[in-house]
């Protein structure tokens, strides 16, 4: 590789999980800066989301694009990440300014690269600027030193391919050997031709003796990325990582360790199972609950949907006898994979290749399409991750497309061929189109949001309807909110869940409220009161994880056995003393679960105040489409007519249910929007919004984040009467 900018460096200590050191890149300068933190900036911005958040905050403005030089590309960890002896402890955020969503988006990614990179002397790694040419950023930690260098094509043909690309790089990187001391980020095709690229994390498991990939699926990261010119981003250190975060007190860690363990391997395999079946071990409780995303989320179930259940993955695909996980010493491992699996669609059509997954997610974004073959579930997964493609997006975007025909708004002559529910040689061909910039690919390339104009315009256009008309018919089935497409829950039944979707920051994302299990499966939150509060608490804990550096799935989806006997079981507390445990012996600090809670609510708020300052933060952001709060058209009533009447009866009485069927589907998602307008009411006062969804200046002002740009925004929603109290 051809070397542009070279920075001789000396990787600095890591103490009490934290390096205070930040490597800032300028591709537009070739411009390599190591930025020391001052003392107090971990302890107001945590890290990982954190960190993201007010470089973000600091360095754009409400008119920073994906596409503007000022974007900033982060990638960081925090105190609690690398930490073998602690179960999920290699996650890590990609933030940035979404292309779908032009607003801050974060993706959580997994596998080897940020710990590396933590013992690199790197607490994060900002890139902003574009490069004229594609590039590679080699972090050498063994070498002493920082190089981006051209981004070489070992073989012209992987050039689409981020997994296949990624391992020629690292082989030409390490002299044709792959170890576990090298790890690295791509992007594919896919990230050059859509708004929902991914980035792949990729790491070398020497157990499968194969590069492996966990990947930063939502929002566009990838897209940034490769917009930007970056095609990769090697890092390198042979130094060890158990115990490389230098924590205050290695006994505390290895006891909050050894007690998370000891619950996740005697309560998960009386529980969900994580550990032996993975995460699509949920396609068969989402289909028994009426969860399922069955043909764009019309319908809950399916009678084909047990051909996907997470018995047959491992019967057919997944490898049993090697352990699996996204990094060293989690116990769950519930990240699966398979060797040898043949191809039979698309241009790589009989070659054999590794798969890791499916997830949970991406068998649900092909259920979304009608499709319930497992073969094409693994091919599938296997494409979006070598193309660079978002697995929901790309599943989501394309059910939109597929109900457009069913609804007469796309015919076979605006497509070029038939694409309808169930069929794989028409998703397959999308997927490649999608990904290659041909054909009609290009309109799915651009996610929900822009696809439904487009759909539009292409109506009117034929029938003369008017805009407002066309428009509020496609938002009833557009599966998005604030541009991001919905992952893969049905919500209609779950007035918690729909709350979790639409007020989740960067669009209806799961990783931010996921409390569809808890409301619709469990029925822990029976009470409008209990589902308004749980919207309150539960994205502040999780918005933690996203900032320390560790994996969600070990609290929420592995119940501690105490937790019954706690006044709010689906808190999980037991389990959430582990990780304050952890925290405090590895910080040094003597915080409690509140605090915990405090330092997530300033991130929040911070993460609040960019999308108000893009235009995305208010009351309207926050809507859904009617199918989210329940059936958006009279089909769906009638799949499940007796459950909505009698839904209907509990809420009106029964004298008041409509004689007609239609009216009563009307009158049902009349009371749905209704109760969803409720929702929001209670939730922002929860928050301390106003009714618009805005901070209050109080609220802002408790978590110290009242500066000057703050001001300006609440300004300009007549917030600040109370300027002069400020100001005195």
């Amino acid at each position: 590789m051809k070397i542009i900018e070279s920075l001789s460096y000396k990787p600095g200590q890591i103490k009490g999980g934290y390096t205070d050191r930040i490597l800032r890149v300028d591709l537009g300068t070739n411009a390599i800066s190591l930025i020391k933190l001052p003392p107090d900036f971990k302890e107001k911005y945590v890290g990982g989301r954190g960190y993201a958040l007010k470089l973000i905050w600091d360095g754009t403005s409400g008119d920073t694009r994906y596409d503007s030089p000022e974007n900033i590309l982060v990638m960081a960890s925090g105190p609690l990440g690398n930490e073998p002896r602690f179960p999920g402890s290699g996650k890590f955020i990609v933030g940035t300014i979404s292309p779908l969503t032009d607003t801050f988006i974060d993706s959580n990614i997994g596998g080897h690269f940020a710990p590396i990179l933590k013992i690199c002397g790197f607490d994060a790694l900002a890139i902003s600027g574009i490069s004229h040419k594609d590039v590679v950023l080699i972090i050498d930690a063994d070498r002493g030193v920082i190089q981006i260098a051209e981004a070489s094509v070992v073989d012209a043909k992987t050039d689409q391919g981020a997994l296949s690309y990624g391992e020629a790089l690292l082989k030409e990187f390490n002299k044709g050997v792959l170890d576990e001391n090298i790890a690295a980020v791509t992007n594919g095709i896919g990230a050059a031709n859509t708004r929902f690229g991914i980035i792949n994390s990729l790491f070398y498991d020497r157990r499968r003796k194969r590069i492996r990939s966990k990947q930063a699926g939502r929002g566009g990261t990838g897209t940034v990325m490769r917009y930007k010119g970056m095609r990769a981003v090697i890092v390198r250190s042979s130094l060890p990582r158990l115990g490389a975060n230098n924590p205050v007190d290695d006994k505390g860690v290895k006891q909050a360790g050894a007690s998370l363990k000891r619950v996740i391997s005697q309560a998960d395999p009386q529980q969900l199972r994580l550990s032996s079946w993975g995460t699509p071990v949920l396609v068969e409780y989402m289909d028994k609950y009426h969860i399922l995303p069955v043909k764009n989320y019309q319908y809950g179930q399916h009678p084909d949907a047990k051909a996907i259940f997470a018995d047959v993955f491992l019967k057919r695909y997944l490898t049993k006898k090697l352990p699996d996980g996204c990094y060293k010493g989690c116990n769950l491992a519930c990240a699966k994979g398979a060797e040898n699996v043949t191809l039979k669609y698309g241009p790589h059509a009989g070659r054999q290749v590794g798969i890791d997954g499916p997830e949970y997610e991406t068998a649900g974004a092909v259920a979304c399409m009608g499709i319930f073959d497992p073969h094409f579930i693994m091919e599938y997964n296997w494409y979006c991750d070598e193309y660079g493609l978002d697995t929901i997006s790309m599943g989501v975007t394309a059910s939109f497309l597929m109900e457009c025909v069913q609804r007469g708004y796309l015919s076979k002559e605006d497509i070029g061929y038939e694409l309808v529910w169930g069929n794989i040689e028409s998703a397959d061909r999308l997927v490649h189109e999608t990904a290659l910039a041909q054909g009609f690919g290009k309109i799915c390339a651009q996610g929900v949001h822009r696809a439904k104009t487009w759909v539009a315009e292409q109506y009117i256009s034929k029938t003369g309807k008017a805009l407002d008309e066309v428009m509020s018919e496609l938002d009833k089935f557009s599966m998005e909110t604030k541009g991001l497409e919905f992952s893969m829950y049905i919500t209609k039944e779950s007035l918690a869940q729909q709350g979790g979707y639409g007020f989740a920051l960067k669009g209806p994302q799961h990783d931010e409220a996921w409390l569809i299990f808890i409301d619709q499966v469990y029925k822990e939150l029976p009470t409008f009161e209990a589902k308004a509060k749980a919207l309150k608490w539960f994205p502040l804990i999780r918005t933690w994880f996203n900032a320390v550096g560790l994996c969600k799935l070990p609290w929420i989806d592995v119940r501690h056995p105490e937790a019954a006997k706690t006044d709010n079981p689906a808190q999980n507390l037991p389990t959430l003393a582990y990780f304050v445990q952890y925290l405090n012996a590895t910080v040094g600090c003597s915080k409690s679960l509140q605090d915990v809670l405090d330092d997530s609510e300033r991130l929040y708020l911070l993460q609040k105040l960019i999308n108000l300052s893009h235009g995305k933060g208010t009351r309207v952001s926050d809507r859904i489409p009617l199918r989210a709060m329940g059936p958006a058209f009279f089909n769906e009533y009638q799949a499940r007519a007796d459950y909505y009447d009698e839904w209907l009866a509990d809420q009106v009485g029964e004298k008041e249910v409509p004689d007609n069927p239609e009216a009563r589907h009307l009158l049902v998602a009349k009371l749905r929007e209704d109760a969803y307008e409720r929702l929001c009411d209670a939730v922002y006062q929860q928050k301390g919004y106003t009714r618009d969804a805005i901070p209050l200046p109080e609220t802002l002002e408790k978590f110290d984040l009242l500066d000057e740009q703050a001001i300006d925004l609440l300004r300009a929603f007549g917030l600040l009467e109370r300027e002069r109290r400020l100001s005195n």
